[in-house]
């Protein structure tokens, strides 16, 4: 058997916290760093969403991890010009798996705040140049090229925690946890996700090009390691907003939905314009832009403090371009870890421009929820598939 102890459990009180495992070398190796308990947990939730996205699409696939739920998650494909502004990347060389992390931080920099990187491949030297300056804990990978390794070990003065996997390496069929002294045993979830769960359309409109099934994939790829209830919303490949362990359904879809529209709003001219003042961190300006789009809720001290970052006074969005701004993103895609109870949730997507929709199905009321996709000529799909995580 393998041990390692652990710095503490989930909080430093915690004191005695170690990771075992039952053969005699251990498929996940500390190259760097001290561990904790969550950092464990949160890094085998950050590469199993990566591992998989890549054994779903084929592509290089990354994930940044926050308190055992994706803040983020993607596949590689190109960047515009605006995203690359929008991510803080610029002009610089970007690798598959570099542009794959691009994606899934960039969506929410605010969530991704001092995140678990997980990745697919193994890391190349531009993808870890593009870590190094974020604030971001914890790297997952099959591997790492010699170069992006020395580059890593450089962060947080030399304590930034580097795992290394065996990509071969899967779970036992059965897994065991214990919570207040009983012990849980259930079979190991290996439910693929793939085109076969976007079969049984069941609304009037049933087109979906490729681009849908990939965002589909994306958002329920993620929301199987994400904390129930949750709803995932994907466009371009990412996760661009999720809701995670609410106790209603709608509410996991205001906070997903409220999310991918603060994603699409930090793309609007006004927010690209914003000019800082000198010596701002990327953390600094990130809350600075979140404070921007929820000006019409900030006080006059919150207002007086967006205003002295900036060197030249905001000039807020109004409810007319923000309406029109979000009308230009269309065919967003949701997946849902259970059925809709109520049509609801529906009503909120509508808002933000979902037009693909994948639940479970299941509940007595799934006529209802089905008209209300029609009346919005959105494509549904039932899977029969829950995916709850607790």
């Amino acid at each position: 058997m393998v041990s390692i102890d652990l710095k503490y459990g989930c909080n430093p009180h915690q004191k005695l916290a170690r990771i075992t495992y039952g053969g005699e070398t251990s498929p996940l190796e500390v190259l760097n760093g001290k561990p904790s308990y969550i950092s464990i947990l949160d890094a085998l939730g950050a590469w199993r969403v990566a591992r998989e996205l890549r054994r779903a699409t084929g592509l290089a696939a990354a994930s940044s991890f926050k308190h055992v739920s994706p803040a983020g998650a993607a596949v590689a494909k190109s960047l515009s010009d605006v995203l690359r502004e929008v991510y803080m990347v610029g002009d610089r060389k970007l690798t598959p798996l570099a542009t794959a992390y691009a994606r899934a931080r960039g969506a929410d920099r605010m969530a991704s705040y001092g995140d678990i990187a997980g990745m697919s491949d193994v890391v190349d030297a531009e993808t870890a140049l593009l870590i190094k300056p974020e604030v971001s804990d914890i790297i997952i990978a099959p591997g790492y090229e010699p170069d992006a390794l020395e580059i890593l070990k450089q962060k947080k003065k030399g304590g930034f925690l580097i795992f290394k996997i065996d990509p071969d390496y899967d779970a036992p069929e059965t897994e065991t946890r214990e919570v207040f002294g009983f012990s849980l045993e259930q079979t190991y979830n290996r439910a693929e996700i793939g085109p076969d769960l976007l079969r049984n359309v069941v609304t009037k409109r049933n087109d979906l090009d490729d681009e849908a099934r990939l965002n589909l994939i994306v958002a329920t790829v993620a929301l199987k390691y994400t904390q129930s209830n949750s709803v995932s919303v994907a466009y371009d490949g990412q996760v661009v907003g999720t809701g995670a362990g609410q106790q209603a359904r709608v509410h996991c879809v205001r906070l997903a939905c409220a999310k991918a529209d603060k994603w699409i709003l930090t793309q609007h001219p006004k927010v690209r314009d914003l000019k800082f003042i000198d010596g701002l961190t990327r953390p600094e300006k990130m809350n600075v832009i979140d404070q921007f789009l929820l000006w019409d809720e900030l006080s006059p001290p919150e207002i007086e403090e967006v205003n002295s970052k900036l060197v030249e006074k905001a000039r807020p969005l109004t409810p007319g371009e923000r309406r029109k701004w979000l009308a230009k993103f269309k065919g967003l895609a949701m997946s849902s870890d259970a059925y809709f109870p109520f049509r609801d949730s529906l009503d909120r997507a509508n808002r933000s421009g979902v037009q693909f929709v994948l639940q479970p199905g299941g509940s007595v009321r799934d006529d209802l929820v089905v008209e209300a996709a029609d009346g919005y000529g959105m494509t549904m799909i039932c899977s029969g598939l829950r995916l709850f995580l607790h």
